[in-house]
């Protein structure tokens, strides 16, 4: 096993050392130089409509509920080894939250394109309680849940573009 006690990003040694690492490092997307977060919700846009392609709705919810129990065994693997619980290469949290915004996502680029920079703004501004599992709970499931509270989120905004925000304020 290769283990890496720094908050530089890990090796290709690193990343197939364990499948752990190669899911939560997001298949390599994580280990982007340039805002390895982002990389990861790229990939996440890049193959959801496989994803689409391959199951109806039920298979694909059931699926990305299996995705995030994994999530949290692979998160909390790869950042004991890496010795940084939410270390920057760890994306599989974007990936499977914003595969559930899509799913949600109203069809179309543009509704999805403002999903992304929902996302990733939720993700980066981290509002309660995403803030709470992020600074508090230190381990694969807090990883994992602070970008599903950035997702639902997301969500939330986009119901509330899609249908006239203004009513719901009124």
């Amino acid at each position: 096993m290769v283990k890496v006690k720094t908050s530089k990003a890990p090796s290709l040694r690193f990343l197939f050392a364990h499948p752990a690492h190669l899911i939560a490092c997001g298949f390599g997307s994580g280990l982007s130089p340039f805002a390895p977060g982002t990389a990861g919700t790229l990939l996440a846009w890049a193959t959801f409509p496989l994803l689409q392609a391959w199951m109806d709705g039920r298979e694909l919810l059931a699926f990305l509920l299996a995705c995030y129990a994994i999530g949290v065994i692979a998160v909390q693997r790869t950042g004991q080894d890496l010795g940084v619980t939410d270390h920057g290469s760890i994306v599989w949290d974007e990936i499977v939250p914003f595969w559930l915004v899509l799913f949600f996502c109203p069809t179309g680029v543009v509704w999805q394109a403002v999903a992304f920079l929902g996302f990733r703004f939720f993700d980066i501004v981290k509002p309660q309680p995403a803030r709470f599992f992020d600074e508090k709970v230190k381990n694969g499931f807090g990883v994992m849940a602070d970008d599903l509270v950035a997702g639902a989120y997301t969500v939330l905004m986009l119901v509330l573009l899609q249908h006239g925000w203004a009513r719901y304020f009124a």
